[in-house]
């Protein structure tokens, strides 16, 4: 077998294992906790009028076609096997409604923000972390470092509630909430396409804003190493222009950003869903605290099988892209 391959197998299977200890997990832990959603849905009708009798027989129905009274380890073998089949179940909050159909209708909304959110801040943070390192001892790289780390620190939900303060409330310049006007049905006229872009606006600086100031710092360190090297030293002992020893000094000292951005995914979709929450996006964000508030067994296993599945799958894409522009990988999988 080829080392590239051996040394993808070998990560690939590393990447299953971890896939199913966490939805091990995300299977578990709810229902270690104490009570149920039937419960919770059947304290909800006993405010009405019906009799405790016909409570009973509901709560009874409902467990059963659930399966929540059948063994754990049924439950999860069961959940498995319709898992690998694509039947993610029935959510119990909102009844009847297949979870697949749900997170289909979330998910998209959910990746339209994330995906570009973190490739514009990593472009635009390595860009000025490579530029402030070569620029050392300058105004601008004490300006770009001192405002990257100032922004990494911020946590997410503190940036957005700034920026809907600011910009929604004292400014009135742009919507606080929701991917869209509620009045609009998503279609792909200009009128709704305009009313997504002014509601995409705070969400997406809330998430990129904190991001970019991560890579900033990285790539400071990462490029500052870069220039001492050998042939940074040689190029200016030559007089070569300086733009080209940026250009080779910032292809060079991205190699391990490249890595970073996988690492860095997790983070940013952990940001992400208090952020959705805190603009009332439809995204995953808002479906998985509407899961967890009524115990939404069904929806909250399916949300984080794609969720974990979404970000195994770029962590092994970027691995992928690491062995083909670096050939250090396949020379060591070789050794």
């Amino acid at each position: 077998m080829r080392p590239i391959y051996k040394y993808l197998l070998i990560k690939l299977s590393f990447l299953l294992a971890t896939y199913f200890v966490a939805v091990t997990i995300a299977f578990v832990l709810p229902r270690i906790a104490p009570g149920n959603p039937v419960q919770q849905i059947v304290a909800g009708l006993s405010q009405g009028s019906l009799s405790p009798e016909l409570l009973d027989q509901y709560q009874k129905r409902l467990v059963e076609e659930f399966g929540l009274n059948k063994p754990l380890y049924v439950q999860y073998l069961e959940f498995l096997k319709n898992a690998f089949s694509g039947d993610l179940g029935t959510s119990i909050s909102s009844y009847r409604q297949p979870v697949t159909q749900l997170i289909a209708w979330h998910l998209p909304w959910t990746l339209l923000l994330l995906v570009p959110a973190t490739l514009v801040a990593w472009t635009i943070g390595n860009y000025l972390g490579a530029r402030a390192a070569y620029r050392r001892g300058t105004l601008f790289e004490k300006t770009v470092v001192s405002t990257g780390i100032i922004l990494s620190q911020i946590p997410y939900y503190w940036m957005a509630m700034v920026l809907i303060y600011v910009f929604a409330i004292k400014l009135g310049w742009l919507p606080s909430g929701s991917a869209y006007d509620p009045t609009l049905a998503p279609s792909l006229n200009w009128e709704f396409i305009k009313s997504y872009l002014r509601h995409y606006i705070l969400p997406f600086l809330s998430i990129a804003l904190v991001s970019t100031g991560g890579w900033i710092i990285g790539m400071r360190v990462l490029a500052a190493m870069e220039l001492g090297s050998t042939y940074v030293k040689f190029s200016e002992m030559l007089n070569v222009d300086g733009e080209i020893i940026f250009r080779y000094v910032l292809r060079n000292s991205l190699l391990p950003q490249v890595t970073g951005i996988a690492i860095q995914l997790g983070t940013v979709m952990a940001g992400q869903i208090i952020t959705e929450q805190l603009f009332n996006y439809q995204g995953m964000g808002i479906l998985l605290a509407r899961a967890l508030g009524s115990r939404d067994y069904p929806m909250i296993q399916g949300i984080f099988l794609i969720l974990i599945g979404t970000l195994l799958l770029a962590n092994f894409i970027v691995e992928f892209i690491y062995v083909l522009i670096d050939p250090r990988i396949r020379l060591g999988a070789r050794e």
